[in-house]
């Protein structure tokens, strides 16, 4: 278990259980995901751009990355619709403590 999850379970919650003047340990807000995410501005020329963003997202995070795309078309930015502009990673569980 990692450090923040054990702190949490055995100070946070009861503290905030006192404070928000509640009984119950499941109404209390807790972290559900964290997301990584990385934009890159010239991964549309450049496709190796991408493919180092992902393999240092991945040894960041300890999980392979999503390509993420471009929704819409900006002319200024020489933007297509599909384009892949980034990369991000989506953690929960164990692994979003750890990265915590």
């Amino acid at each position: 278990m990692s450090r923040l999850l054990e702190k949490y379970r055995n100070e946070v919650i009861p503290s905030l259980k006192k404070e928000l003047g509640r009984d119950n340990a499941h109404a209390i807000p807790k972290l559900t995901k964290v997301i990584v995410s990385m934009g890159l501005g010239r991964a549309s020329q450049d496709r190796k751009l991408i493919d180092m963003a992902q393999k240092d997202l991945s040894l960041l995070t300890g999980q392979w990355p999503q390509r993420t795309r471009a929704r819409k078309s900006v002319a200024a930015f020489k933007l297509r619709e599909g384009m892949e502009v980034g990369c991000r990673v989506t953690l929960r569980g164990k692994r979003m403590y750890e990265f915590v």
